[in-house]
């Protein structure tokens, strides 16, 4: 048996992550403007590795939706009605005892259509008593200020995030909810895997596919507006609020050589070169000579304005936060090969590795190498923000939801988690993704759970929209309580 105690650094920020666009609901009420993230339509029906499908979007899509006054097809919009129902699940949560929770501040509950002068205070109210209640219940406020979601009036007004004008918007968005929430939270995050624009170009960065003639040309200018958003987003966090941290995430994609062939291996080698290149902007503050060879063989220009390269050098993150949930295997010929899904992308089949329901491989050892080459490489905090297990929860007879296998997979990350500590690694904190149940983001499903506080709802919105304590909630509790892992 083993009785092996693994204990973490006193000051590590246990927690949960959510999303506003995923838990928040109250799609049109208290003065919001309508977001990318309100005309996502649920795509249950689709098949679970189909990411593709399940992250594009089309003009007509777009007219059907924005026409819509329904929540009935569009699940984002009605949440887990989390704006309603926040005191009681923060409460639920101070229970559970987490340090930490990462949430986002919706964009559009601010400025609705993005480019107001001055904000709602409505929005504004929702997360002055959000906050209020997550200080009163001894839990750390971490704010995303972007993610996955964005005023649908700038992406058919101004071309989504391949507008310069998007970056004064988004300015001054930053400066607006630094300056009120100045003296209540200290860490903060710029956009949520700022990777992804390059996989989900209308989800990351409110780019419509049809509207552009060189889509790829078009993504790399929005993420370069994006890079010098956050550098900016950086610059005022620094001057507004000297001792708060803030940093970036990354969409960890570990990836593995199919064989020992070295053009398996170089395959690999590129495909985490180009994970990190993301981070190497925004740690280092400069483009990478790898990723200057990419573009000068796609025919990729990025336009810099006077200024741009020095205030992406002069305004570098804090830490470096990001999701993982699953590795990934390349090759340099993968005709033939067994394909899986994942994160946001899919990759060869791995033999070694078990699958989740939805088909994502679990490989908890490969959690402890990401963090050793992110620690090794750049040599900053690291924070992990989104791990968890989407599975199909039941619910007994007796009201108790037994999902031993979510507990299992959190232990044996966590287990990886500390050999890393042990390893060197300088650790922030965990907070597990999603500490309650709610709408995923891909396939707007319900019935895809991750949480450790079940909400009794289902992917056509039928439910009390009751919450539950799963067995998890209880094992997590304990382990928060003891500063680890027995």
């Amino acid at each position: 048996m083993n009785t092996k105690v693994r204990s973490f650094p006193n000051g590590f920020l246990w927690g949960g992550a959510i999303a506003a666009n995923q838990v928040e609901g109250a799609w049109n009420i208290d003065g919001k403007g309508i977001s990318t993230a309100d005309i996502a339509m649920n795509k249950k029906n689709l098949s679970r590795g189909d990411y593709k499908k399940h992250n594009s979007v089309s003009e007509e899509q777009i007219k059907e939706t924005l026409e819509s006054d329904s929540s009935k097809d569009y699940p984002k919009r009605r949440g887990i009605d989390f704006y309603h129902r926040y005191k009681d699940d923060v409460s639920i949560m101070g229970d559970l005892g987490i340090k930490a929770l990462r949430f986002s501040i919706a964009w559009t509950r601010i400025f609705p259509n993005g480019d107001e002068n001055h904000p709602n205070e409505l929005g504004l109210k929702f997360y002055d008593d959000l906050i209020e209640e997550l200080i009163k219940n001894n839990i750390e406020p971490i704010v995303t200020l972007s993610h996955y979601e964005m005023p649908m009036y700038l992406v058919n007004n101004y071309g989504g995030w391949t507008s310069r004008d998007v970056v004064t918007f988004f300015e001054n968005f930053a400066k607006c909810v630094f300056e009120r929430y100045k003296n209540k939270v200290k860490y903060w995050i710029t956009f949520n895997e700022i990777d992804s624009i390059v996989r989900h170009p209308f989800t990351s960065g409110g780019i419509v596919p049809e509207r552009f003639n060189n889509i790829e040309q078009a993504v790399y200018d929005g993420l370069h507006h994006q890079f010098i958003a956050s550098a900016l987003a950086v610059k005022h966090c620094k001057e507004i609020m000297p001792d708060a941290k803030i940093g970036c995430m990354l969409t960890s994609l570990l990836t593995y050589p199919h064989t020992c062939n070295p053009e398996d291996v170089l395959a690999a080698h590129w495909s985490n070169q180009f994970n990190y290149f993301f981070t190497d902007v925004q740690v280092r503050g400069a483009y990478p000579k790898y990723i200057e060879r990419y573009f000068n063989e796609k025919n990729i220009i990025i336009k810099k304005l006077n200024g741009d390269d020095e205030l992406l050098s002069k305004y570098t993150v804090d830490f470096i936060s990001f999701s993982y949930y699953n590795s990934f295997v390349t090759s340099a010929d993968s005709e033939g090969l067994e394909k899986v899904s994942g994160n946001t992308m899919g990759g060869i089949k791995n033999p070694y590795l078990p699958m989740s329901d939805w088909g994502w491989q679990i490989d908890p050892i490969g959690l402890r190498i990401a963090l050793n080459n992110l620690y090794t490489r750049y040599q900053k905090p690291l924070f992990i923000v989104e791990n968890g297990l989407g599975a199909e929860d039941i619910v007994s007879p007796d009201g108790t939801i037994d999902d031993e296998y979510r507990i299992q997979y959190l232990k044996s990350h966590i287990e990886q988690m500390h050999e890393a500590v042990l390893d060197g690694v300088e650790l922030m904190g965990y907070t597990l993704w999603g500490i309650i149940d709610l709408i995923s983001y891909s396939s707007s499903e319900m019935e895809k759970r991750y949480g450790l506080i079940y909400v009794d709802q289902d992917n056509d919105g039928n439910g009390s929209l009751e919450r539950k304590l799963k067995k998890s909630f209880f094992w997590y509790k304990n382990l928060i309580k003891l500063n680890a892992l027995t």
